[in-house]
């Protein structure tokens, strides 16, 4: 009887603590990324060493230019966004692109996603061995 006490006891303690580090974990924050220093360099006004808010924002709205820029250079059916085709062609023209909406496994971004490939399947190879036939109803 002791026995299965203690082992019921020693399974309570041990479930316990591995609550508490759960909760710990959800609080803590990720580290900040640090920008490269020829980012702050470039934006740094006041010459503090680090970006404010204002120096951010500033930053932000360039990016924004030099994107907004790139799409309309680059859009060729004006969809408003980069298909994985014309990303290529900007990448190609030596533009520096990121992966696609949905990151690094999104649609037109680069590497493999759980689940299976990155991106569409190319246009002029055949369907992926798992695929459903052409004539199966979509899945929802």
């Amino acid at each position: 009887m002791k026995t299965s006490q203690l082992l019921t006891l020693a399974a309570l303690i041990g479930t316990c603590s591995f609550a508490s580090a759960q909760d710990e974990a959800k609080g803590a924050k990720p580290p900040k990324r640090e920008l490269p220093a020829e980012v702050i360099a470039k934006y740094d006004k006041d010459g503090d060493g680090k970006l404010d808010e204002t120096e951010r924002a500033a930053m932000k709205t360039e990016m924004q230019a030099k994107r907004k820029a790139m799409v309309e250079k680059y859009d060729a059916n004006k969809n408003g966004k980069l298909d994985p085709e014309e990303a290529k062609a900007a990448r190609d023209a030596g533009e520096k692109v990121g992966p696609g909406p949905g990151g690094k496994g999104g649609p037109g971004g680069k590497g493999p996603r759980k689940g299976g490939p990155g991106g569409p399947p190319p246009a002029d190879g055949p369907p992926p061995a798992d695929a459903p036939p052409a004539d199966a109803p979509p899945a929802e």
